[in-house]
């Protein structure tokens, strides 16, 4: 796998280090991160959806 450098701030580094568990990279953390951040945009569609007229519930058709 090829790395890259990316820089944060001090702050964000700490940060960082709280969320992360011992022994886990900072890739993994932002992984993490990222797959939550998808998690929670699905789930914010859902609700718009829901509260649109876009949504037919099933027991309705």
């Amino acid at each position: 796998m090829v790395q890259t450098t990316i820089q944060v701030s001090k702050e964000t580094r700490e940060k960082l280090k709280k969320i992360g568990g011992k022994g886990q990279t900072y890739d993994e953390i932002i992984e993490k991160l990222l797959e939550i951040g998808q998690k929670v945009a699905f789930f914010n569609e859902l609700d718009r959806i829901s509260d649109s007229e876009e949504f037919i519930p099933l027991d309705e058709l």
